[in-house]
């Protein structure tokens, strides 16, 4: 590679993003490249180590790409995994939300109970399931959030009873971006509008606790309890992407 075509993917690198969590690494931010430029980064990126020491690996790709752009990612072994809608929302509109769920942190939380309520708020999920087991769920947060991912992962509880998982963090490499890591109700408590509540809740901690101006916040294209939370709390979709998901088997 010449220092003219190294230059160039260096510009192309510099205008996506790179999430590396336990055994996977995800692939955001296409949407800002072209097609052409898409096709010229698909192949350096599967030559480089931490591509191909990843167990799963995953691309978001814009529904502007063209049909030769999901045929190279098939030729590299990827699948079609899911389809995401992002959504945006200026948390400055915000009022203050008072009554709330009551809701624990892993300061207060054992680390076993926290797993599995987490796990059962995933039960049934509209969204398609995670290729990672509770134990790589668990060392993701840490790796992606760091020495502060305890105050982030939170039951939400009502009258004494948990009903589900809220993860809210801001977003590394920012100071201002607010998301949650995960956002879920378990079974039995779902189809009662709790899910708009909490959502609504969890939006107001990212600007009060955690000094987000703004959300940002996907879910499955399927997941439309989900979608019609995010329309009711007032997020506007900003992007619509294919999920590739690459799963390395050689590799334990």
């Amino acid at each position: 590679m010449d220092r003219k075509q190294s230059h160039n993917v260096s510009d192309l690198m510099a205008k996506i993003k790179l999430v590396k969590g336990e055994n996977f690494v995800t692939i955001e931010h296409t949407s800002s490249l072209t097609d052409q430029e898409l096709m010229e980064l698909i192949p350096y990126l599967m030559k480089q180590p931490f591509i191909q020491t990843s167990k799963n690996v995953n691309i978001l790709v814009d529904r502007k790409f063209s049909k030769e752009t999901a045929t190279l990612l098939k030729e590299y072994g990827f699948k079609l995994h899911d389809k995401n809608v992002t959504v945006r929302k200026v948390l400055d509109e915000l009022a203050e939300f008072e009554d709330g769920f009551l809701l624990k942190d892993l300061s207060e939380l054992p680390v076993a109970e926290f797993k599995r309520v987490w796990e059962a708020s995933m039960k049934g999920s509209l969204n398609a399931p995670s290729s990672l087991n509770m134990d790589e769920q668990m060392r993701s947060v840490e790796m992606e959030l760091g020495d502060d991912y305890k105050k982030s992962c939170m039951i939400a509880y009502e009258n004494g009873a948990p009903i589900g998982v809220v993860m809210p963090h801001i977003e590394p490499g920012t100071s201002e971006e607010g998301r949650l890591f995960y956002f879920g109700i378990i079974p039995g408590e779902r189809g009662k509008g709790k899910s708009r509540l909490l959502h609504k809740q969890a939006l107001e901690i990212l600007k009060r606790d955690f000094k987000a101006s703004y959300y940002i916040g996907s879910t499955g294209h399927n997941n439309l309890p989900m979608l019609k939370t995010f329309e009711r709390n007032g997020c506007a979709v900003v992007e619509r992407n294919k999920v590739f998901k690459k799963i390395n088997r050689n590799l334990k």
